[in-house]
């Protein structure tokens, strides 16, 4: 059953909470996607059969959340999602799928006391600079910049709005630009055939962290939703993994 916090800045956050033994493992989703997404909503499932403690929810402008999309940037939605943590007791074991890979290692900078561990799938930190900002022409920058926003297409729906405070703000959260400790399992998984979110990206970020215990999985042939029914056991292992490291 969903449940409405009261978030930073007045915003209604949107979650689901499901009581079990802790750590409690979180899920956060990825840009313009919402707790309703078949790896969130598999993992509920999967936590359910185990007992677990187990969260999912939207950031603003997301799913059921308030706000309208546009209107976020990724400091709005780390903060969503560190109200949403500080509702939870004791330690917490992040499930980051895309920007929620990103949010999660801010959110692991921020308070690493508080997880017992972290899994991301095709993790994009920094992408609003590597990728969208990089990713645009001279007249795509120029005319962010006059007009505070363009349109970017997209491989699985309508065109959306990039703004000029997502990128303003994204690098003011970047997460590569400096050290980056890691200091409880870590498991990061990236399929080979990602459009979005290039296997290199990967690579640098196992390059860049530093930990005692950080794995990366590459499945050949995955794509970005990395969804199919292995990928989806995969997701399961590298949690299990996880906890029972931590």
């Amino acid at each position: 059953m969903t449940e409405f916090l009261d978030g930073p800045q007045g915003r209604r956050i949107a979650c689901n909470r499901l009581d079990g033994q802790g750590p409690c493992v979180v899920f956060l989703g990825g840009f313009r996607s919402d707790m309703q997404g078949t790896k969130a909503v598999w993992l509920e499932d999967w936590a359910r059969a185990r007992g677990r403690a187990f969260l999912r929810l939207d950031y603003s402008g997301h799913g059921e959340s308030s706000g309208a999309f546009e209107d976020g940037c990724i400091g709005d939605w780390l903060a969503d999602a560190q109200a949403v943590l500080d509702r939870v007791e004791g330690p917490v074991v992040l499930v980051g799928s895309s920007m929620g890979g990103w949010i999660s290692l801010l959110l692991a900078r921020a308070m690493p006391e508080r997880l017992a561990g972290l899994v991301t799938i095709a993790a994009a930190p920094d992408f609003t600079e590597a990728g969208f900002w990089t990713g645009m022409d001279a007249g795509q920058r120029e005319a962010l910049l006059r007009e505070g926003r363009v349109l970017r297409p997209s491989d699985y729906d309508e065109p959306y709005v990039i703004t000029r405070r997502l990128i303003e703000d994204g690098r003011r959260h970047l997460v590569l630009d400096r050290p980056l400790a890691l200091p409880f399992p870590v498991r990061f998984l990236q399929g080979t055939a990602d459009a979005d979110v290039p296997m290199s990206w990967a690579l640098d970020l196992l390059e860049h962290a530093e930990g005692p215990d950080m794995r990366l999985a590459l499945v050949k042939g995955a794509d970005h939703r990395f969804s199919t029914p292995d990928c989806l056991e995969m997701i399961g292992a590298a949690v299990e993994e996880v906890l029972a490291r931590g």
